[in-house]
């Protein structure tokens, strides 16, 4: 089957999905999944007024950039922007046309179910600011927020605790190392008039979790601790907990394959007894079942009991081979 072929059997498959997310109010949305569609590490995306196309194995050639702006063009004709990200730092390889850079460059306002984010297909990171798969963990927060405080960890540009505050959440404290995710965050409360609810602090997630766990602060061996925001001891009614696959710091390593404990321990002692916290993990080689049942077992370790569970499952223009999403996504509600 041809690249043309494969995009326009994706996007009959779709049909339903961008029908209903018109009259939701989406214009955000993946219409080619390559890993599961037919041509692993391409992924086509709607950003709002744009088609965002994004190569993380091999380039395109001409003939199939061609290929592809030709169906896209013919659904809709938006803007094309293509980044190729196939280096191995997936840093944005190739030149753009000078009649699209400064659309690229210039941020741009999306909607998902009528909650406005700020967008840049084209900036001094890597992510165009809004990770589409996160749309059923933004839906489910904006159910259970209301009246509620949340805590939101690793929250790079804040599209959880967005969507929280504009459920209705009473509180809501955004934790990210990076200024430049928080800002995003900042620019995508006050889209939604919610920048009074909103609370962004800058910091790295180990400490402030164990801060408001209560617990002490340590770091890694014969590692120096660098200063960070220091917070009071403090439980939500909602925490979600997003970290990246990999990352070290002084305070401490993020590993979703060997240890999410250390991550997942304090996150829990910050949620409240009838509280809940949502996780995440993103490594498609971890076992969902073997992972929720640690989960299981860290809760009960710390004298607590996980009372129901809720698995969240990604909407369909993100399909997986058998069911099996590499982003597994449960909420436990706690005693």
């Amino acid at each position: 089957m041809s690249l043309s072929q494969l995009l326009t059997k994706a996007f009959d498959q779709r049909a339903q999905l961008i029908a209903d997310a018109k009259v939701n109010r989406t214009d955000c949305y993946r219409v080619f999944h390559g890993t599961v569609e037919g041509i692993s590490g391409l992924n086509i995306d709607r950003y709002g007024d744009a088609w965002l196309i994004q190569t993380f194995h091999q380039s395109l050639t001409e003939d199939e950039l061609s290929q592809i702006s030709q169906v896209l063009t013919q659904t809709e004709a938006l803007p094309i922007v293509y980044n190729d990200r196939s280096d191995k730092n997936s840093r944005i390889l190739n030149p753009i046309d000078e009649s699209l850079e400064q659309f690229a460059i210039t941020p741009q306002v999306i909607e998902e179910n009528g909650i406005k984010f700020t967008s840049k297909l084209r900036h001094e990171g890597q992510d165009p600011l809004l990770f589409l798969d996160m749309r059923v963990g933004r839906e489910y927060v904006k159910a259970h927020s209301q009246d509620k405080s949340v805590l939101n960890l690793f929250s790079y540009t804040c599209g959880i605790g967005t969507a929280a505050a504009v459920g209705g959440a009473h509180r809501v404290i955004n934790v990210d190392f990076s200024s430049f995710a928080l800002a995003a965050g900042r620019e995508n409360a006050q889209l939604n008039g919610v920048e009074t609810v909103c609370e962004f602090v800058k910091s790295d997630a180990f400490p402030a979790m164990r801060q408001l766990a209560g617990l002490k602060v340590g770091g890694r061996r014969n590692q120096k601790l660098p200063t960070y925001p220091k917070l009071s001891p403090t439980q939500f009614d909602l925490v979600f907990l997003d970290p990246p696959r990999f990352a070290k710091s002084p305070f401490g390593t993020v590993d979703l394959i060997n240890d999410y404990q250390s991550l997942f321990k304090p996150a829990m002692m910050a949620t409240r007894a009838g509280g809940t916290i949502v996780c995440c993990n993103n490594v498609a080689k971890v076992d969902a079942e073997t992972w929720f049942q640690a989960l299981i077992r860290c809760v009960e370790k710390q004298g607590r009991q996980v009372s129901q569970h809720q698995w969240l499952a990604c909407h369909s223009d993100f399909p997986s081979f058998d069911e099996s999403h590499p982003l597994k996504i449960v909420a436990l509600t706690l005693n």
